[in-house]
Formats: C-alpha cells, sequence, structure tokens
C-alpha cells in the first residue's frame, strides 16, 4: 500500500515559549521540550511543532462486529474495519494489548487515510472502528480516514477512554458517528491512580457531557469490573445515577468482564455474581439498557423490552441470533420503540471476522473497555 513515509505536522497543540509545546489530545496536556514525545510515546516535538509518529502506522486491522466494541444500539450486526496504532493516554497494568499500546518504539504498517478506506470497501465492511490502542493520541489520522470514510458512505466508531479535552470533541465532532467510552472500575479515582496512572476521572466525565451537549453522535458507555468488593458497588450507584441525571436513562451501559492480563495475571476474572449486582444497581438507577459483556452465553447480553420484558434482541458473544423488532425498531410484541440507530445487518457468519494487516490480538478486553 501506498501509505504516507514520513511524520505528520498535526494540529492539536499550542506553541510555548522556548520552542516548547502543549499538547492538546489528552487531559493530560503534556508540555513537551523540543525533541521529546509526550506520555503516550508517539506524539513529539519537532523543532517547535507537534508531530505525530504513529499517523499512518497501523499496526493491527481485522473485520469484525460492531457488537464486540462493544455497541449495541448503533446499526447493530455490522460488520467493521477494525484499526489501531500504538500509544497510549494511560498505562494499565491490566491491558490486554499492552505491546502495542505501551510501546516504546513506533511500528506498524504504513497506510494512508485512503488506504485504509479502500480496505474497508474491499472487505464489504459498513464502517470503520478505531480501536485496539487509545485513538485520542492518533486523533488526526482517524480523522483524515474518517472524513474520507464519510465521502464513501461508511460510518465511523470511535472506542475510547474518554480521558479528552474539549479540542479533542471539536476533532471528533468532524468526523465520528458513534462513540462508546470505556470506564475502568466504576471509574474510581483510587483505582485509576493505582492501575492506569490517571490522577482523576473528572476528564472522563466532561468529555461526555461534551459529547452528550454538544454533538448528535451516538454515545454508550463499557465499564470493565475487576472483582472488587463493597467499595465497588458503592462507587457502582454513584456512576450509575451520574449516568442516569446527565446522559439519560437510555444510554447503553456494558459492564464488561475482566479477564487476567498483563501485570494482572493473577487476579481472577470478574464473577457473574459481581457483574449481576452491578447490573441490579445500574437498572435501580434507572436506566433501561443495561448489558454484561465479555460473559459468553449470558442473559443479559441480550436487550429487552423495557415495557412487556421481551427480548426484542437475542445476542451470543458478538453474534445477534434473534431480532423481535419491526422495521421501526418497535417491539413486535407491544409496539414500544427501542432506541437503536439503524435496523439489523446481517452478515454471513463466514464474513464476521478476520485479519488484514497482522494475525489477530487477544480477542475480548482491550485497552479500551472491551474495544477490539
Amino acid at each position: 500500500m501506498n501509505g504516507p513515509m514520513k511524520q505528520r505536522r498535526e494540529t492539536l497543540y499550542a506553541k510555548l515559549a522556548g520552542r516548547k509545546i502543549r499538547c492538546l489530545a489528552c487531559a493530560r496536556r503534556c508540555e513537551i521540550d523540543r525533541g521529546s514525545r509526550a506520555y503516550c510515546r508517539v506524539r513529539m516535538n519537532s523543532n517547535g511543532m507537534l508531530l505525530s509518529g504513529n499517523y499512518g502506522r497501523v499496526v493491527t486491522a481485522h473485520v469484525d462486529t460492531i457488537e464486540k466494541k462493544p455497541v449495541y444500539h448503533y446499526r447493530p450486526g455490522s460488520k467493521l474495519l477494525s484499526i489501531g496504532t500504538v500509544g497510549c493516554s494511560w498505562s494499565c497494568d491490566f491491558c490486554i494489548n499492552a505491546c502495542v499500546s505501551q510501546a516504546d518504539r513506533i511500528t506498524g504498517e504504513k497506510l494512508s487515510p485512503g488506504d485504509v478506506v479502500r480496505l474497508a470497501k474491499q472487505y464489504g465492511c459498513k464502517g470503520i472502528a478505531y480501536t485496539y490502542n487509545e485513538p485520542l493520541v492518533f486523533l488526526e489520522f482517524a480523522r483524515d480516514t474518517g472524513i474520507l470514510a464519510h465521502q464513501e458512505g461508511l460510518f465511523n466508531v470511535v472506542v475510547t477512554n474518554g480521558y479528552g479535552t474539549p479540542e479533542a470533541v471539536r476533532v471528533l465532532l468532524e468526523f465520528a458517528d458513534c462513540v462508546t467510552v470505556g470506564l475502568k472500575a466504576n471509574a474510581s479515582q483510587a483505582f485509576l491512580r493505582k492501575h492506569a496512572g490517571v490522577q482523576t476521572p473528572k476528564p472522563i466525565f466532561r468529555t461526555l457531557l461534551d459529547l452528550k451537549r454538544r454533538t448528535d453522535i451516538h454515545i454508550e458507555i463499557s465499564d470493565l469490573i475487576l472483582g472488587q468488593g463493597g467499595d465497588s458497588l458503592r462507587e457502582a450507584r454513584i456512576l450509575c445515577r451520574w449516568i442516569y441525571r446527565e446522559m439519560g436513562s437510555d444510554t447503553p451501559l456494558h459492564f464488561v468482564r475482566f479477564y487476567p492480563s498483563h501485570q494482572m495475571r493473577r487476579v481472577s476474572p470478574t464473577s457473574s455474581s459481581v457483574l449481576e449486582a452491578h447490573y441490579d444497581i445500574a437498572r435501580e438507577a434507572g436506566l433501561r439498557y443495561v448489558y454484561i459483556a465479555n460473559f459468553p452465553g449470558h442473559e443479559r447480553e441480550n436487550t429487552r423490552c423495557p415495557n412487556c420484558g421481551k427480548v426484542v434482541i437475542g445476542r451470543f458473544v458478538y453474534e445477534v441470533h434473534t431480532w423481535n423488532l419491526d422495521s421501526e425498531n418497535q417491539c413486535k410484541a407491544c409496539a414500544h420503540r427501542t432506541p437503536l440507530v439503524g435496523n439489523l445487518s446481517e452478515t454471513p457468519p463466514e464474513e464476521r471476522y478476520a485479519p488484514v494487516v497482522f494475525p489477530p490480538m487477544d480477542m475480548l478486553y482491550i485497552c479500551e473497555g472491551l474495544s477490539g
């Protein structure tokens, strides 16, 4: 492919005195000395200008379904081209993709935005997902790709930790159709400080509010749950009440099962009882579309009609196997409308998953919530 052969000058930064710059892609707002790199290891100061070293360096690309992000209420069943680069604004010690998100070297196939769009069309995809590592650290490449994708009739899904800035949200406005924000441990400040190198979750909530109030982007939220005790449930109540109050009762919320990975390989997978306790708390808070993800075969993978209780969308892992909605997304039993964007897109099983550039990364939880 005819990808870019050199780094790109980017726009998400401010110039400071002494040829220093401040990166505006994530909430760290790194002040970068000349010749140095930001926390993410990929955004750098080149003679007083910001260069994104991972621009057009795609380290992994796969065909998969939108449910894997996890996204359940936007164009269900759609086949996507999912791409990722290297670098991340966090340093999660449980990240299943630490080999790319926390890589010291910039690697990857050299692909231009046009190359990515052509790959998506070649594989018959309906959209492109920016995932596997944190898209905010390659936001300019995602934007340039996403704008071309729109011109070719494709949609864009961004899977992010939400640790952004108002400037980054403005860039998302240029191309994103759907954003799923991956929280960790109910956005516990103590957990994030200890396990992700993040001092406060406040920027995540600001990003969610910006997305809700300033855009018409479809939003879903995932929450990686470890096997925590009482504090976790207390924080879950606070989180779910905030989502209900600020984001709305129809906001899809996915509680994601943790699997041992990276430096937390001795931590047990999250039990069904812990996930179900979180589910109950979310429902008690008034949220109507709550899911348990990364737990194959769990009944809470399904979408139930909040009016009559019937299963309107049945799922197994990332597959939609039951569809009890009419063309207006109304329940066939009681005519209550389920808030979805689009109708079911049916993809033959043999076409749903395929590596494109490199062999598949580990499945399930990636350093973004579940996204992958």
